[in-house]
């Protein structure tokens, strides 16, 4: 992400200052700001450094930038509510009803603490994303008993924080429900990505695998390639598409999708099995 790498640019410059470099410190300062135009951050830094140096005429010009810039680029989500409960854990444990997105809880408080909290909602909604924040990094390894997708130390820096919300809305958006529409001789299906299973050509035809049953529809595996995220369903051989998703294991030259063998040609039994762990690894994340 831009924001990311611009925010680890500024640390670099700032770490010149530190050591007594502006040079450099200015030169990594221009760098972020290339890297994400649409901050203010880097362009501030650069007029507190002219600041600084008593350099009044930069001061003016990269103030100038920075208020010139008053349009963020579409983040790709909106945040609809935030909800504070600031007194303890028992609070959201004992009245949680399901319907949010992401809680960042402190482990440390004073009546029920953030792991027992995090195991009653569990208990209430396997969805949503859970992350931590501590002094104690030892709780780390606790967290995945309650599937916590990350921890941030104290004190929370902007940087970390980013890190672990983007790695949530990158969670969230795995777990929405896409479609494929097909059309039938019978008229139009939609189906679920996470229902198919795998796609295979018989008879001129494409028969779809799913896990309410088979749909045949006329069309070729290069069309539904075009519409389908080739991150999740992978041709295994020449006429087979299979949902890495379904696939629970490999037995010889087979992949055991929902149970079936499905052949993997051996031509491609290694991208297979990269593109599968792949998916398994983004999964996990």
């Amino acid at each position: 992400w831009k924001d990311e790498r611009a925010a680890s640019m500024r640390y670099i410059a700032k770490s010149y200052i530190q050591k007594g470099d502006p040079a450099q410190a200015r030169s990594w300062f221009f760098r972020a700001a290339a890297e994400a135009p649409h901050l203010r951050e880097p362009w501030m830094d650069l007029a507190t450094l002219c600041y600084q140096q008593e350099n009044w005429d930069g001061v003016l010009y990269f103030t100038g930038v920075a208020l010139a810039i008053t349009v963020r680029p579409d983040e790709g989500y909106v945040l609809d509510e935030i909800a504070v409960y600031d007194s303890d854990g028992d609070e959201i444990a004992l009245n949680y009803k399901a319907g949010y997105d992401v809680i960042l809880m402190d482990i440390e408080m004073k009546f029920m603490d953030g792991m027992t909290a995090a195991e009653m909602i569990r208990q209430k909604d396997a969805e949503v994303v859970i992350i931590f924040i501590t002094n104690l990094p030892q709780y780390a390894i606790k967290g995945y008993a309650v599937d916590a997708l990350d921890y941030v130390l104290k004190p929370v820096s902007y940087y970390a924080f980013s890190q672990r919300i983007n790695r949530a809305i990158t969670r969230m958006s795995r777990r929405q429900k896409r479609y494929l529409s097909v059309t039938t001789r019978e008229g139009t299906h939609k189906l679920a990505y996470d229902s198919i299973n795998y796609i295979e050509v018989q008879a001129h035809e494409l028969v779809y695998h799913t896990t309410d049953g088979i749909v045949t529809a006329p069309g070729t595996l290069k069309e539904v390639e075009k519409t389908l995220d080739m991150q999740i369903f992978f041709r295994c051989n020449k006429g087979c598409l299979v949902n890495l998703e379904r696939v629970d294991g490999i037995r010889g030259d087979d992949a055991v999708v929902a149970g079936e063998p499905v052949l993997v040609s051996r031509s491609r039994k290694k991208v297979f099995l990269d593109a599968l762990n792949n998916y398994i690894s983004g999964v996990a994340k």
